[in-house]
């Protein structure tokens, strides 16, 4: 069984996270999800998440694409990796806080994992700060 990893802030889903979920899944049998823990996200994206990691985390447990949804560490990016062992990584096309150390650690610990990043799907219009910020004219 090939065991495939994502990780993300998921916050207001969108067709451009089914688009990665899709994309990831084609790469193995098992989709594991990591949900960026909330102070991961406040220190990478400036603010919190409108939704908290648990809500997060419950809502992507209902897309069937995906088979296990965990929360990430809040220290270590790589805690689920060592935890699950994937055999493949699928990073999102735009993707970039924390790449340079996964390359790293994966030669480190598992030089088996394989990494690849997704193209993106009409990323002009498929973006969570985008929706927000549409929403908070609208609303």
């Amino acid at each position: 069984m090939t065991r495939v990893m994502i990780f993300g802030t998921f916050d207001i889903l969108h067709a451009g996270h089914l688009h990665l979920f899709r994309t990831a899944k084609n790469y193995g049998d098992e989709l594991i999800v990591v949900v960026a823990r909330d102070l991961n996200v406040s220190k990478i994206k400036g603010a919190l998440p409108l939704h908290n990691e648990r809500e997060r985390k419950a809502m992507l447990t209902h897309i069937d694409l995906i088979d296990i949804v965990t929360l990430g560490d809040k220290k270590n990016v790589c805690t689920a990796v060592h935890r699950y062992k994937p055999d493949i990584i699928v990073l999102g096309y735009d993707q970039n806080h924390f790449v340079e150390f996964l390359k790293k650690e994966l030669k480190r610990c598992a030089p088996a994992t394989k990494l690849f990043r997704a193209k993106p799907y009409k990323p002009g219009l498929h973006k969570t700060h985008k929706i927000k910020n549409y929403l908070s004219r609208v609303v």
